[in-house]
């Protein structure tokens, strides 16, 4: 797995040259090898890149970001169906029950959720965090009761301020959309890189998304973006997001988290980089699909503040 991301916010000339991404930004000539790079950011119009390049990319399931006029990330590349067993693991993905699908979106939720009130414990703002966990603890199967937009609507107006919202054209809503996008665009370049199709999803299912099952997966590593964003910028900025924001952003992505001790990954309960993380989680996925291991396998990341979720609710049903 790549360790290193690449933003390239200026003009620059990308090639490909003995299996290194070579950037040519005027008279300065870098190198980095592909092996090393998890996500390139192509953010600037004066970008050239190379076919070979894209091609080597795809093979190193490197994800390439673009972005649009707002330098915000709106595509990817990412690697074709790279798994040996691909049909296989589609197969398993699209015969997965409803229960199932229920009983794994319960547990998203409840580690979301958590992970929020771990946030909002870490502003002091107690009460609302006591009100999160309390919500966390009443997710049923499916989320019935849409207890995630309930915490929602309290625990950005305690993280922020109660006239934030997340539609406001502001710095720290530019940063987590950011942080999310490339988040989410990791996300995707893992589930392909274990044969999942990353249009189906356990519970997002838009026809016109190519990603639900990464939007599913991201839920509970949005309130990591949101520690990130807050611990760079406590007082927000009155500026747009600059090049050197988002390479912190990026940066997240190599950032410490701990991982839930009922997963089935190596660092099971332990700590390790946002990246790996993420790969644990689709792991733990891959497994549930196919050899059909409890929900509780699937490995989801915790803030240290935070309360992990109970895992012994009864299923409630399709």
């Amino acid at each position: 797995m790549g360790w290193r991301s690449v933003v390239i916010a200026n003009p620059a000339a990308l090639t490909l040259e003995d299996r290194a991404l070579t950037i040519v930004q005027g008279t300065n000539t870098a190198r980095v090898m592909l092996e090393d790079i998890s996500v390139l950011v192509l953010d600037h119009a004066q970008i050239s890149l190379t076919a070979p390049l894209l091609s080597a990319c795809a093979e190193a399931q490197i994800a390439v970001l673009t972005v649009n006029a707002s330098h915000l990330p709106n595509g990817v590349l990412m690697p074709y169906l790279p798994h040996s067993r691909a049909l296989k693991v589609m197969s398993a993905q699209l015969a997965l029950g409803q229960p199932a699908r229920k009983r794994l979106w319960q547990r998203i939720v409840r580690f979301k959720i958590s992970n929020q009130a771990a946030m909002l414990d870490r502003a002091a703002k107690n009460d609302d965090a006591r009100r999160l966990r309390q919500l966390a603890r009443d997710v049923r199967s499916g989320d019935p009761d849409n207890c995630e937009a309930q915490a929602a609507q309290i625990y950005f107006r305690g993280l922020f301020n109660p006239q934030f919202h997340r539609g406001q054209t502001r710095f720290h809503n530019a940063a987590l959309n950011y942080g999310y996008a490339v988040v989410r665009a990791a996300i995707a370049r893992t589930l392909t890189g274990y044969g999942f199709l990353p249009a189906f999803g356990l519970f997002h299912h838009s026809e016109q998304n190519a990603f639900n099952l990464a939007d599913d997966l991201i839920e509970p590593y949005r309130p990591l973006v949101d520690a990130g964003v807050l611990t760079h910028y406590p007082e927000e900025p009155d500026r747009d997001l600059e090049p050197a924001d988002k390479g912190r952003l990026v940066a997240l992505l190599h950032e410490d988290v701990t991982l839930s001790s009922h997963g089935a990954s190596s660092v099971d309960g332990g700590r390790c980089t946002l990246l790996a993380a993420i790969e644990a989680t689709v792991s733990g996925l891959s497994g549930i699909v196919l050899h059909d291991t409890p929900h509780e396998r699937l490995a989801l990341p915790e803030l240290d503040t935070g309360t992990a979720p109970a895992d012994d609710l009864d299923d409630d049903g399709p």
